[in-house]
């Protein structure tokens, strides 16, 4: 028999990912479940956010894949810490091209959850990709909308500063890779920073138990241009036809993930719920229980619902399968 988890890699596009399976109690490879890929945040590996939900999931009867993001922690790409968006969703393409291959995934009850960054990720991948049934999201954030609102009026001088950063390293210079949060809580007092989300956020990355070695916490610069070029909710009035779950937290900050779950939902043609966990503020529906458990409660609920099946649970013969 298996173990609760197990060690995985797929291809997408190009780029080898990795990835961590979380499966059921009682897991039976004879069987068949229904799976929910999990969409990190940015700058997130597979350990962090994304294993808290698969796991909680998993405890729902879900096989939950969570990865890496292309160019990040275990995954391969040469461009190390790049955050590009088109690869972003790849990797969701990817991670469905690999589910289906396995004979105890029902192809026909595939889900999606993306969680900040990632939720923007997950409705983007969603919008043309019609394997996924259902598409859940925690706190999801439009990350171009995010990094254009941090720009302000100066994104035409930040996109001339890409251009001339990526012109120095085509001209043999070193590579530009920029703190996405600063590295301690320490720096962060050291700078000024007081705002309660900020100082959340580096407890979370920064120190244990959310820490993991293999988030650098580092942005490549040239990211930026793609970034700010990016909508993750284009087009999602005309495609995005699947049921959707929205889950914010109630305590308002400037991650600005309740007003893109708000603008979300509400342009969704589809959309089934709009869940505000209250007392809650955007990190810690990252890990703390009291509020994870009330969103996964929310999300097996939902997902329970949007992929269901009539049919009994079946036996099959993998080595029927070519």
């Amino acid at each position: 028999m298996p173990g609760n988890s197990q060690h995985v890699s797929f291809e997408a596009g190009t780029i080898d990912v990795i990835g961590v399976l979380h499966l059921p109690h009682g897991f039976y490879e004879r069987r068949t479940y229904p799976a929910i890929v999990i969409v990190t945040p940015g700058s997130s590996v597979k350990e962090q956010i994304g294993a808290t939900y698969a796991a909680r999931l998993a405890e729902k009867g879900y096989v939950a894949l969570a990865f890496d993001p292309s160019y990040q922690g275990e995954s391969g790409g040469g461009l190390r810490d790049l955050e590009d968006p088109s690869a972003r969703v790849e990797d969701v393409r990817g991670a469905v091209d690999y589910l289906v291959t396995l004979a105890y995934i029902d192809e026909a009850r595939i889900g999606v959850l993306g969680i900040c960054a990632g939720g923007g990720y997950a409705v983007n991948a969603a919008l043309t990709e019609r394997r996924i049934r259902a598409v859940g999201a925690v706190v999801p954030v439009n990350i171009g909308r995010a990094f254009r609102q941090a720009a302000g009026d100066g994104i035409d001088d930040t996109l001339a500063e890409v251009g001339r950063q990526r012109t120095a390293e085509a001209r043999g210079g070193a590579q530009r890779r920029d703190p996405w949060l600063p590295d301690s809580l320490e720096d962060a007092k050291e700078v000024g920073i007081v705002d309660p989300d900020t100082l959340e956020a580096i407890a979370y990355y920064r120190t244990p138990p959310g820490y993991n070695a293999n988030a650098t916490n580092r942005l490549l610069f040239r990211s930026n241009a793609l970034l700010l070029a990016f909508d993750a909710f284009h087009l999602v009035e005309e495609l995005l036809t699947q049921p959707l779950q929205v889950i914010v937290a109630g305590r308002r900050g400037n991650t600005f993930s309740y007003e893109d779950g708000e603008d979300l939902w509400k342009r969704a043609p589809n959309s089934r719920d709009f869940a505000v966990i209250a007392g809650a503020g955007h990190y810690e529906l990252y890990d703390k229980p009291e509020y994870v458990d009330r969103a996964v409660d929310k999300l097996g609920a939902f997902f329970a619902a949007h992929l269901a099946t009539n049919r009994p649970i079946a036996l099959i013969d993998k080595e029927s399968i070519t």
